[in-house]
């Protein structure tokens, strides 16, 4: 009897847990860093012809000289969410 409930309870706590659905971007994201476009604020123009959901790179060199290279998604209300964030590495050992 016990497994009776234990495995209905157990299955709807797991899907309780599956509360975001594919393609939401309701997460905070990555915090920004000096360089960042959304570094002191949601820049000032809104991006008025670039689909909602879609991407875009950017990149720069960070105050330790690092380049850095992130990828920016347009949420609904038109504002950037820092989706990923990826240190390039300052030499390479193929370098000739």
């Amino acid at each position: 009897m016990k497994r009776r409930v234990a495995l209905p309870l157990l299955c709807a706590v797991a899907l309780a847990a599956c509360t975001t659905s594919v393609g939401s971007y309701s997460s905070a994201g990555l915090t920004p860093i000096p360089g960042s476009i959304t570094y002191g604020g949601q820049p000032r123009t809104k991006l008025t012809k670039s689909p909602i959901g879609s991407s875009f790179p950017h990149s720069f060199t960070d105050q330790w000289g690092r380049e850095v290279e992130e990828i920016y998604i347009i949420r609904p209300d038109r504002s950037l969410l820092i989706a990923e964030r990826h240190y390039r590495p300052v030499f390479s050992l193929d370098d000739d």
